[in-house]
């Protein structure tokens, strides 16, 4: 054993001559303290990707956080898994966004979760909040009556289930300026709840805040050629995106995704694309895509895809600012070709 050790120090030092300078009794003590650093990190849960990546580049050189809504899964149909449970049970500390969108995890919180530090960040201080668009109707809706959409797109109590919690669009993520403000409440909450790591948690989140400063300057210009072209989207989920670059989208296929719009539906927007002049209609990878097939049939309409929740990319650090460049150079491709 001590003859293997010797070996393996020895062809060690070959490949990088500064451990000659380290004492062979130390090399395990330095092995030990690492293992102990990594074992030190508290156990962080994270709900979607985008938070998860802003989690994790938060906690970087501390540890990694766990992801719930993995793979291709979307939190509007999202069934918890006996892993998920497991991982809730044992964590420190919960990021979600709320339970406006990810309604699947409210009582596995309440029952799973008591011991952990659990962060709604839908409450980040700092937020813009914008207000659920009814109905997923065109914008701008001039029409100025007051009466119910949900009776004209089919939606019924599921939509209204999704207001229980409030009325703000819970997509918040796609704006990097709420980005920020989710952030500083990540690295506040963690600070709190593992103090030793503070300077590191601190370091990271004013590396990560000097990131998405330079990703919203990118993105504005990325879009800026396209900004007024109008287009339509599967489901109403990018209001934020909007607001932050005045881009122009003319409406929504669904309001939410797993409530299928009927006949009457479809057709209405089949003939506003036409009306409009919309230059694109935009799928989503986890949802059936034969709904934009039939909305562009017959018009001069093309089709791209958008992944607003990520599920077409790899979980990690950097995830958000892949996530929010594809969203970009999507609509730039889909729009600038038209």
């Amino acid at each position: 054993m001590k003859r293997a050790l010797g070996t393996a120090l020895k062809t060690s030092a070959l490949k990088f001559p500064a451990l000659l300078s380290i004492p062979a009794l130390a090399i395990p003590a330095l092995l030990f303290a690492g293992t102990m650093r990594a074992a030190d990190a508290p156990v962080v849960v994270t709900s979607i990707k985008p938070i998860h990546s802003l989690v994790a580049a938060i906690m970087q050189g501390v540890g990694e956080p766990e992801l719930i809504v993995d793979g291709a899964a979307s939190p509007h149909t999202y069934n918890l898994k006996p892993s998920n449970a497991r991982a809730l049970q044992e964590a420190k500390v919960i990021f979600w966004t709320g339970p406006g969108l990810e309604a699947f995890l409210e009582k596995p919180l309440q029952a799973l979760g008591s011991k952990a530090n659990i962060a709604e960040l839908d409450k980040a201080p700092g937020l813009v909040k914008l207000p659920f668009r009814e109905g997923g109707a065109f914008e701008p809706h001039d029409d100025g009556d007051d009466h119910d959409h949900a009776g004209e797109t089919g939606h019924d109590s599921d939509h209204e289930h999704d207001h229980e919690h409030g009325t703000f669009d819970t997509h918040l993520w796609l704006d990097p300026m709420n980005a920020k403000a989710m952030a500083a409440e990540i690295a506040t909450t963690l600070v709190a709840a593992d103090p030793a790591n503070a300077l590191t948690y601190q370091a990271n989140a004013k590396a990560l805040d000097d990131r998405l400063t330079a990703l919203d300057k990118e993105i504005a210009t990325t879009v800026a050629p396209v900004k007024d072209k109008p287009f339509v989207v599967f489901h109403d989920a990018y209001q934020y995106f909007e607001h932050r670059y005045g881009i122009r989208v003319a409406g929504s296929i669904t309001v939410s995704p797993e409530t299928i719009p009927g006949a009457e539906r479809v057709s209405e927007i089949h003939r506003k694309v036409g009306e409009l002049g919309a230059t694109c209609v935009f799928a989503e990878p986890q949802f059936e895509p034969r709904l934009v097939n039939v909305v562009i049939e017959g018009t001069s309409a093309r089709s791209g895809v958008l992944d607003p929740e990520a599920a077409t990319l790899k979980a990690g650090p950097d995830l958000y600012f892949t996530l929010m460049r594809s969203i970009a150079e999507s609509m730039k491709a889909c729009l600038s070709s038209a």
